[in-house]
């Protein structure tokens, strides 16, 4: 959530630093604001809205011509969207931008105000500008920070200018992503690579806790108590064009295109001599053998591959697998013992849930695995284990190639613990593993049914309503398609278990409400088409996802998006989440909304 640029060097600051924010878009925000060093004076312009309207400002009051400044877009958390809650935050002396939640701004904003300072907006983030400045007595910046980050509690990262010194961009982080990018001549600080990868690809990760001073002479860093860091300087292994859109006319359209080719990098990055391979990070069959149950934690749709795992590490391996969200798993003081292993999972490897369950997991000495998409990230570099999943960046807010790829490496998980708790052999292993290498081209012959996506987009385009019904691995694929939709297209959507709807949700059935139907497995399909039935019955129009062999009775299906594929019923979830994430997405564009952008979302969420 929320974006942080800054930057040091011969350009233009005020280019770089828009350039910068447009690039962080995806992270969701509803307002945006630069400040930069006109000679020796900070000049800021920021403003409610999107770029579009920081642009205009932009043109309408002058643009500031300097080679120093930080810029941030908001996603508001303590007071509305508007230009006074913009950032960034100044006191006179010191200009900041910030990422996160300053959980003792209110006894901070009391202590302050008692000794004379004055609050102008009603965020947490002035209350730390005006905190930097009390501590700015001695006319030190990086004493000023570090008695600064003894008082706040919560999760920060701050970029800071000090109006006497127009040469330097300060930051430091504590639970919330900032990078630092290392270019010729020039520095950068960012939430994301994205926002300097056309500038370089070389960065610097800040741990908690640690400070940057970047100048006309490069980057310094140093420790909480301000003591200097040798930090390495790393590579980033994609480049500008892989977070670009490449033609399509939207990320998330591209990144649905993209999957058939990320599962197929993820599979061979995991698969030796034909059976899964997690030597390299440490999940061996010994510990496997060892463990005598599972936690997945997950937020979203994180949570939501977390349940097909579930489905199908017990059905292979028959250990007991518990999934919980990780908002309420850090909180609900769970059970876990020297025999479990807690798998975390999240596309951004910042998400601060899952982050914060991680740490309980440890806490309680517990092995812990993270499969995450960013391998520099703070959740894959506090696991025990690391799965990285190269499936490249995914820039849409929406997650559709993070989440093929995460059930692909969860798929291959659940084939080695079967091996190693004597379920399957290592022949039956094999099989299950060349199954799982045809899923790419399943999912590529979903991709291009285009005009059925759009057909049936074109049958939801007007609706207020509507719901996802699934057995089994169908169920955990309705969960998934139902948060897709509502994400995207704002439309009311739920999923349920086909079998609990005469519980208590068919009374919600009226006369051509849609109802889609996931109904890919085949040991359940007779359920499912009498689940069908009992909404049709009532005047539902059913959509089915199904397999292009599938036949119901003449009149039950108004709209069908079939997939032609050999893959096990065990693997459908592949190809038919493809299905899902396309109607999603072109049901989005006909309602005119952006499927990038959806309001009020952020594609990483770091605050709690």
């Amino acid at each position: 959530m929320c974006g942080i640029v800054g930057y040091i060097g011969k350009r233009n600051c005020s280019d770089v630093l828009m350039d910068g924010l447009e690039k962080l878009e995806y992270r969701g925000y509803d307002s945006a604001g630069i400040a930069v060093f006109e000679k020796d004076l900070i000049r800021t312009i920021k403003t409610r809205g999107k770029l579009q309207a920081m642009q205009e400002k932009l043109a309408n009051e002058g643009k500031p011509i300097g080679h120093c400044g930080i810029g941030h877009t908001r996603w508001a958390t303590h007071g509305e969207p508007s230009d006074v809650n913009s950032h960034p935050h100044s006191n006179g002396r010191v200009t900041i931008v910030h990422n996160g939640i300053i959980e003792n701004y209110s006894e901070l904003k009391d202590f302050l105000t008692e000794r004379g300072y004055t609050f102008a907006s009603q965020t947490d983030s002035e209350v730390a500008a005006c905190l930097l400045d009390y501590y700015y007595a001695e006319r030190n910046p990086l004493k000023a920070i570090t008695e600064t980050m003894r008082e706040l509690r919560g999760s920060f990262a701050l970029g800071i200018l000090f109006r006497d010194f127009p040469d330097r961009v300060y930051a430091v982080r504590k639970s919330s992503p900032l990078i630092v990018g290392v270019g010729e001549n020039e520095s950068f600080i960012a939430s994301d690579i994205p926002a300097f990868l056309k500038f370089t690809k070389k960065f610097v990760l800040l741990d908690d806790d640690e400070i940057v001073c970047m100048d006309e002479n490069g980057q310094h860093f140093y420790n909480g108590h301000g003591l200097p860091l040798e930090k390495e300087v790393q590579i980033a292994e994609w480049d500008v064009e892989q977070a670009q859109k490449g033609g399509f006319p939207h990320y998330m359209l591209k990144e649905i295109h993209e999957q058939p080719e990320a599962v197929k990098k993820t599979l061979d990055a995991y698969i030796s001599n034909g059976v899964p391979d997690f030597e390299a990070v440490g999940l061996t069959d010994e510990l496997l053998r060892d463990v005598k149950r599972v936690f997945v934690v997950g937020c979203g749709t994180a949570m939501y591959a977390g349940i097909v795992a579930r489905y199908v590490i017990e059905r292979l391996a028959r250990v007991p697998v518990t999934v919980e969200v990780a908002s309420e798993f850090r909180y609900m003081d769970p059970i876990m013992g020297k025999d479990d292993l807690v798998i975390v999972i999240s596309q951004s490897g910042e998400t601060a849930d899952t982050k914060a369950g991680l740490e309980l997991a440890k806490s309680r000495g517990v092995r812990t695995l993270a499969i995450v998409n960013v391998k520099y990230s703070a959740i894959a570099r506090g696991a025990d284990m690391c799965i990285h999943t190269p499936a490249g960046p995914e820039i849409s807010v929406c997650c559709t190639k993070a989440y093929s790829v995460q059930i692909a490496v969860l798929y291959l998980i659940a084939f080695r613990f079967a091996y190693a708790h004597g379920q399957i052999d290592e022949n039956v292993m094999k099989r299950l593993t060349e199954q799982l290498c045809g899923a790419p081209k399943s999912i590529e012959n979903v991709i291009v049914q285009n005009d059925e996506c759009q057909y049936i987009a074109s049958q939801l385009v007007n609706v207020d309503t509507l719901f996802y019904i699934g057995r089994g691995l169908d169920y955990a694929l309705s969960l998934e398609g139902s948060l897709k939709l509502k994400e995207i297209t704002y439309i009311h959507s739920e999923a349920y278990a086909a079998g609990e709807l005469k519980h208590g949700p068919i009374s919600l059935i009226e006369p051509n409400i849609p109802v889609i139907a996931v109904a890919t497995q085949r040991d359940v399909l007779a359920k499912t088409v009498s689940n069908m039935e009992e909404v049709k019955a009532r005047g539902a129009r059913i959509i089915a996802v199904c397999r292009k062999e599938t036949e119901f009775a003449e009149g039950m299906v108004d709209m069908r998006l079939d997939f032609d594929s050999d893959l096990d019923d065990l693997f459908a979830p592949l190809p038919a989440v493809c299905a899902l994430q396309m109607i999603a997405y072109y049901t989005s564009v006909l309602r005119g909304i952006d499927p990038d952008k959806p309001r009020n979302l952020a594609k990483s969420v770091t605050t709690e």
